[in-house]
């Protein structure tokens, strides 16, 4: 399963492509938001610090028209670049046609299994269902990525799934038993795979029998 990360910081993708954790990136507008910069600057920037690892990167008009200028102009910051157009009818519109000339399109906010079956059947490149929002409501997201993977296994679509929203490492551990292509994840959850109590534990326990050696004893090298 791939990991991409879920922010628009360079920083934290920095961090994450020097653990070997970044196979890509995912943005919105309110990830860009909170950095302060110019989107298409941080958009370029991404790009070229990941490369060649697609960067999804948002269309904000909702007509079709504007949305197909929109995502164009997009996907010519960088060869890496993947347009994130939403699900909606004019969205699907634009993915049809993007996908002609060779644009890569990952369908966001997807919540059902028929709006990812709409979207991989108008050539989405990636798809992206919601799965912490749906718990937000009570549903289970991670059973929607489940019956996602059982359609597009029995109809050979080319189509990635992206785990999106993810929320904790439950998540992660799900998305990869149920053989997702992608996790998109926050920085903040990427940093949790790392833990175990237990680990730590076995660390600290380690490190205090090893203080119990005789000087002498404790040499590693040389």
């Amino acid at each position: 399963m791939k990991f991409f990360v879920d922010t628009a910081n360079i920083d934290e993708i920095r961090q994450a492509k020097e653990w070997g954790f970044c196979d890509g990136v995912t943005t919105n507008p309110s990830l860009v938001v909170k950095e302060g910069k110019v989107f298409k600057d941080v958009v370029k920037e991404i790009c070229k610090l990941v490369d060649p690892a697609p960067v999804s990167a948002e269309a904000i008009s909702p007509d079709l028209e504007n949305m197909v200028k929109e995502a164009r102009a997009v996907a010519a910051w960088a060869k890496n670049v993947v347009v994130k157009i939403p699900m909606t009818e004019a969205g699907l519109q634009a993915v049809r046609l993007l996908a002609k000339d060779g644009i890569a399109c990952n369908v966001t906010l997807v919540f059902s299994v028929n709006q990812a079956l709409l979207a991989a059947k108008a050539g989405a490149a990636y798809v992206s269902p919601f799965v912490g929002r749906l718990d937000d409501v009570g549903e289970d997201g991670m059973a929607l990525i489940a019956d996602i993977m059982q359609v597009f296994k029995q109809y050979n679509f080319k189509t990635q799934v992206i785990v999106a929203s993810v929320r904790n490492t439950a998540h992660v551990t799900r998305a990869a038993l149920l053989g997702a292509h992608v996790s998109t994840i926050p920085f903040s959850v990427i940093k949790q795979l790392f833990r175990h109590p237990l680990t730590d534990k076995g660390i600290e326990r380690f490190n205090d029998d090893w203080k119990k050696l005789p000087e002498s004893a404790r040499k590693l090298i040389g």
